[in-house]
């Protein structure tokens, strides 16, 4: 797979949607057809892992609880809290025996002010990235997204449930 990141992301265009539009988690939980083409890798009766729709890299997902909590440490009792670090790991396992990888990140972003729902970003840093290129600058949209088709996310959720399974 070809790893330039050549395909422009309008950063204002994505915070004034995630700033005033409905929290995407919920959306994709609650099954609304504006995010039906979400690729679902995990899910049980408390969680969900799916492809991230912006990747940086092959195999990017987020994990979330399916309740709309807010802060990582504060929201979540510890067993929830548990639960959803057991499940990260899980699908990082999962990642990384399908995805190619020298390191996983796994970052809680968001805020109150956009993507407010909890989430954890799970990136698989392809061998030999150059050192310039990995770390934050390998996970901001700013510099660029990878191509990638749905035949593309199609395949790799498939890969993915398969080793989840």
């Amino acid at each position: 797979m070809d790893l330039e990141r050549n395909v422009p992301f309008d950063i204002q265009e994505y915070e004034a949607r995630v700033r005033s539009g409905p929290c995407f988690i919920c959306a994709i939980v609650a099954g609304d057809p504006a995010y039906a083409d979400e690729q679902i890798v995990y899910e049980d009766d408390r969680h969900l892992a799916f492809l991230s729709r912006y990747p940086t890299l092959p195999g990017y997902l987020l994990v979330s609880p399916k309740q709309h909590v807010e802060h990582v440490v504060r929201d979540l009792a510890e067993d929830a809290y548990l639960a959803l670090m057991g499940v990260v790991r899980k699908v990082a396992l999962a990642v990384e025996s399908v995805v190619p990888s020298e390191r996983t990140y796994l970052l809680s972003l968001g805020s109150q002010q956009g993507n407010s729902h909890l989430h954890w970003h799970v990136a698989p840093l392809p061998p030999g990235t150059p050192y310039a290129k990995q770390q934050y600058h390998a996970l901001m949209s700013e510099n660029g997204l990878i191509p990638w088709s749905r035949a593309q996310a199609e395949d790799l959720a498939a890969r993915l449930r398969a080793a989840l399974a």
